[in-house]
């Protein structure tokens, strides 16, 4: 059997949750642009180019990597024009060369942490990232397409306990064959959704999830996706007055469960909200402080030592900003931060919770409650850096 067809063959096993493959680009691409659902959301995203003269653009494209360059980055780079002040990355040095590696990152915005880390590896010419996304968020067929143009895999949630060890390990093997076999970065959130408080945690369930392809040797299987820790920080998260909403809804109705509208009105907001400035900090990979593990560590143990490892990456390179310093003031009732920001910086904050609150409309809405969440959203960046250091 050639070379050629053992990667076909390993291709075809992960059909239902990889990207689109090159070869079927194409029909991909006609398929959405015969979508009326799709042009009606992304027309306004191309604006002013005229849709018949983007959808020439698309056409042309025959891989997955033409799509990125053509459409996906200069819709970025209009959307981050209009939305941030400023998108930046740090630690590029600590990337791996010369392999594929994993990147772990804290999760703020639905959509746009992987787009924006995929817009700063184009820049420094280096490969792109294969995206995890939960089928959750492919509400219609279109959006599956998109996703999967732009190099998406896809984790299996709406699965029962039954099937879940099956579609865990299926997805395990695909990440392991991505990094390790065809040496291609890949990014995944730390957690199954947004920390809505910004009280980052590494879920253990994911790390036992990526060492199933391997359950002989959880160490190796760690230490092969070469896992470098990446640090994710926005001055302002457009979504924060409705993940405070969600807060509350939650603590007066134990049973509330967002629904797709909510998700959409999320994906939304977090798109076109304003973001000031943003930063994509890189740690070390973490193949040596996972070999310093000592050998006798039971699994259990040694995942738990790794999600640490990660989360202290995480805390130790988050980029702060003025109102991160007051949020922490305010949350702790002290003053320890009070030189890394001014009067006017504290009457902008408070100024701003009041204007992002008075956007949320529900029943009995507990302004108190709903200020001290949004406090906490800006200032357990901070108190996690402090006890990281």
């Amino acid at each position: 059997m050639t070379t050629t067809t053992t990667n076909s063959t390993i291709a075809a096993r992960f059909n239902d949750i990889s990207p689109v493959p090159d070869n079927e680009v194409p029909e991909t691409i006609e398929k959405l642009i015969n979508n009326s659902y799709f042009r009606r959301t992304a027309e306004p995203f191309v604006k002013p180019l005229p849709w018949e003269q983007f959808t020439a653009v698309m056409s042309q494209c025959r891989t997955k990597d033409d799509f990125q360059r053509h459409i996906i980055y200069p819709v970025m780079k209009q959307l981050i024009a209009g939305t941030t002040e400023e998108l930046s990355g740090a630690g590029w040095g600590n990337i791996p060369e010369g392999k594929g590696y994993l990147f772990i990152s804290n999760h703020r915005d639905i959509v746009l942490d992987a787009a924006f880390l995929n817009i700063l590896m184009f820049e420094k010419k280096r490969p792109t990232t294969e995206i995890a996304i939960g089928d959750n968020l492919l509400i219609y067929p279109w959006i599956e397409e998109l996703v999967r143009l732009n190099k998406s895999f896809i984790v299996k949630r709406g699965v029962s306990v039954r099937q879940m060890l099956e579609v865990s390990k299926h997805l395990s093997e695909y990440i392991h064959d991505t990094v390790h076999r065809r040496a291609q970065p890949a990014w995944i959130a730390q957690r199954e959704g947004r920390a809505k408080d910004s009280n980052d945690k590494t879920q253990v369930s994911l790390l036992k999830m990526l060492t199933l392809h391997n359950s002989s040797d959880p160490e190796k299987a760690l230490q092969d996706l070469h896992i470098v820790p990446l640090s994710i920080s926005y001055e302002l998260d457009p979504c924060d007055y409705l993940k405070a909403k969600e807060f509350q809804l939650k603590r007066d109705n134990p049973g509330y469960k967002k629904t797709e509208a909510d998700d959409i009105e999320n994906m939304y907001t977090g798109i076109m909200g304003f973001k000031g400035r943003v930063t994509f900090r890189f740690s070390s990979c973490i193949d040596q402080a996972i070999r310093e593990i000592p050998a006798a560590t039971g699994r259990n143990e040694l995942l738990e030592q790794v999600a640490s490892i990660i989360d202290r990456e995480i805390y130790r390179n988050y980029t702060f900003f003025p109102f991160n310093w007051v949020a922490y003031d305010l949350m702790t009732g002290t003053d320890r931060f009070s030189s890394q920001y001014t009067d006017e910086d504290l009457s902008k904050f408070n100024a701003y919770l009041e204007k992002q609150i008075g956007k949320i409309d529900i029943p009995n809405r507990d302004d108190v409650f709903l200020r001290v969440k949004m406090i906490e959203m800006y200032g357990n960046t901070v108190k996690n850096y402090l006890e990281a250091h």
